[in-house]
């Protein structure tokens, strides 16, 4: 060792010197802010240590700052706040539940497109199993939707149909963003959301997903969104109109809906 320590020109007494310097506080402290506020640099976090009594000056806790590599830039995870799980359960009324989700698909040169069986996106009435907004015959099939869009569609549906009292949804940036949160609340409507990785909680909306794939966009080659519009608006007249639902005594959304306001009327 001896020889070593020559070689390099270093003193035997610094290669066997260990440091009695305990960090493992500053570490646990700067540790602890940096995960509460990830997007926090050093002056930030350096002056939350000082506002609450911490002693160690500047340059011990930026050494360790650096060494913890907490000067690189992070991107904080986008954390969801906790999802209670909704009962899925058939309303009695219609207006009473909405259920949105968007399905993608792609045309022949694989461009893809972003659906919806109601102007943009799937949006049905859990009670009647409705698909929404065909009467206004827009089918807003695009390449990209984004959260005022879809708020413009609601509105629109809403202005025609009737306001739900609630909406269930997944998480999407869509849903969670606050254009979204602030069209909801200025409505009084309740926002449902699933628990992430349970599509299972949507399970009206995910029913209706499958059987408008089968029947459109597995079934066709498309080469054009107009194509896709067309298809998509016979299916859903033949849906809304024609096809029978077990889970509504084998009639069509539109008789279901017919037989719920009768009966409504005649209990008065």
């Amino acid at each position: 060792m001896s020889r070593a320590c020559k070689i390099v020109d270093l003193v035997r007494s610094q290669y066997y010197y260990s440091s009695k310097r305990d960090d493992s506080e500053v570490i646990e402290s700067l540790q602890d802010l940096a995960f509460k506020h990830p997007s926090y640099g050093f002056r930030k976090l350096f002056a939350y240590l000082r506002r609450s009594g911490k002693p160690w000056n500047h340059k011990r806790v930026h050494r360790l700052y650096q060494a913890l590599k907490l000067n690189k830039r992070r991107k904080g995870k986008r954390r969801l706040p906790d999802r209670v799980k909704q009962p899925l359960v058939q309303p009695a009324q219609v207006n009473d539940t909405w259920s949105v989700d968007f399905m993608s698909d792609s045309m022949v040169d694989n461009r893809k497109f972003r659906t919806a069986a109601a102007a943009a996106f799937n949006v049905i009435d859990d009670c009647s199993r409705e698909a929404l907004a065909i009467e206004q015959g827009r089918l807003a099939i695009d390449t990209s939707l984004s959260s005022k869009r879809i708020t413009r569609v609601l509105e629109r549906i809403g202005l025609s149909k009737g306001f739900p009292k609630a909406i269930r949804s997944d998480n999407g940036p869509e849903f969670t963003s606050k254009d979204f949160g602030i069209w909801c609340a200025d409505r009084n409507i309740e926002t449902r959301f699933i628990q992430p990785g349970k599509p299972t909680q949507n399970g009206f909306i995910e029913r209706f997903n499958r059987l408008y794939r089968e029947a459109v966009l597995d079934a066709y080659l498309f080469f054009d969104l107009d194509q896709v519009r067309q298809l998509t608006a016979e299916w859903i007249e033949e849906y809304n109109q024609r096809r029978p639902h077990e889970g509504l005594s084998n009639m069509t959304p539109f008789e279901w809906k017919d037989l719920l306001r009768k009966r409504k009327y005649n209990n008065k």
